[in-house]
């Protein structure tokens, strides 16, 4: 009998030590279920040259990683409605879209919220640009002499790329695009929009104000060759828009902090970056004027 007892007690101390290590990991295990490899992963729409985006939402990434405490990354899409399939997917959790685009997605992802907009994007604005040869000039009233032209959009998923020039087209000048113009074309950014009117290409084109900002500070604009001919009136725009399941993967509260660290992004470096000067709360419902509209012009049924 005496050669058994060590052995009994051994399991026992052994069982102890086993129930134990089960109670510390169950308390320590977190609510969420996310791996600790898993990592929240968003993208962007592509609406300028990709080696700017990589720059710019690398530097975002980096920033939540740090603020939330989990793995961030960034990844970029070829098109506006990768973008918007990515999200629907769960390929990512969040995303930087524009008016449409975020619509679109939000439709598609039940629970999903617009959480934050720049500053600028609760009245944003496009321009209408012309090359010089066409001499056409700036003017507050809509530019009717654009029909005949040979005329680009950007995206065809883009808000202020398609979205409301086509809108603003069709008002004045009462007739689709096809109608209007002796050729319509798609660029698939608001860069390369530039380009091709800036060369000649095309005559005319819709852009997004804040890429023309940008393209004029880097140099890239050349005023004898392109200028803008018409502003549009303002219209709701970008958005960060968050998948609803988020909570339960990385735990209760998640999508709240989310939101909170990007209305606290500061870094002039970073809000230059878009260009925001800071960035807002925003609601799904404030982008109902874009899916008004998407509906009249049938790019959404």
């Amino acid at each position: 009998m005496h050669m058994h007892i060590p052995k009994i007690n051994c399991l026992r101390t052994i069982f102890s030590l086993l129930t134990l290590t089960l109670i510390w990991v169950a308390i320590s295990t977190p609510l969420s279920t996310a791996k600790a490899s898993d990592a929240f992963v968003f993208t962007a729409i592509p609406d300028e040259d990709e080696s700017r985006l990589r720059q710019r939402f690398n530097k975002v990434a980096s920033y939540l990683e740090k603020k939330l405490g989990v793995a961030v990354k960034y990844i970029p899409v070829k098109s506006y409605a990768a973008a918007v399939a990515a999200f629907r997917n769960d390929q990512v959790q969040l995303a930087w879209f524009g008016g449409l685009s975020g619509v679109r997605a939000r439709i598609l992802v039940s629970g999903s919220e617009a959480i934050a907009q720049g500053f600028e994007d609760q009245a944003f604005f496009n321009y209408f640009i012309a090359h010089s040869s066409t001499g056409l000039k700036r003017s507050d009233e809509f530019p009717n002499d654009i029909a005949g032209k040979i005329f680009t959009f950007g995206s065809k998923g883009s808000t202020s790329g398609r979205l409301i020039p086509e809108f603003h087209i069709r008002k004045n000048l009462k007739k689709s695009p096809n109608d209007v113009f002796q050729k319509v074309g798609f660029s698939g950014n608001h860069t390369r929009t530039i380009q091709l009117v800036q060369s000649g290409a095309y005559q005319v084109g819709a852009v997004n104000s804040k890429v023309w900002e940008n393209e004029m500070k880097a140099g890239k604009i050349d005023l004898s060759k392109v200028s803008i001919i018409w502003k549009t009136p303002p219209y709701p725009n970008y958005q960060w828009s968050i998948r609803g399941d988020v909570d339960e993967r990385w735990g209760a509260g998640f999508k709240t902090r989310v939101k909170e660290v990007l209305l606290g992004i500061k870094d002039p470096d970073l809000l230059a970056s878009f260009p925001r000067t800071s960035f807002v709360p925003a609601s799904n419902s404030d982008y109902q004027p874009i899916l008004d509209v998407a509906k009249a012009i049938k790019l959404i049924d």
